[in-house]
């Protein structure tokens, strides 16, 4: 369940909780909103810990490193770039 859903679980509870006198018999739905607005408190906190955790373990993009092709001129009894020939 992403933060979306959460954040739908703490308004539905919250709805229940305080916007409806509704009088099911057998269920309180006061109950059952509060028990709904801590489900999704703790799925905003879950949500955001691990997003938080995933920011921080991405690898820094890699550098592409390109070789560069010398050309070498031989030269009689010297030295060329510093090696010997």
């Amino acid at each position: 369940m992403g933060l979306g859903g959460c954040i739908i679980l703490i308004a539905v509870g919250a709805i229940l909780t305080f916007a409806t006198d509704w009088d099911m018999q057998g269920v309180n739905l006061d109950l059952v909103g509060v028990i709904l607005m801590i489900v999704g408190l703790i799925g905003v906190t879950t949500f955001s810990s691990i997003a938080r955790r995933r920011r921080v373990v991405v690898p820094p993009a890699s550098t592409t490193v390109v070789e560069e092709e010398r050309h070498h001129h031989h030269h009689r009894g010297g030295y060329n770039d510093g090696y010997g020939v």
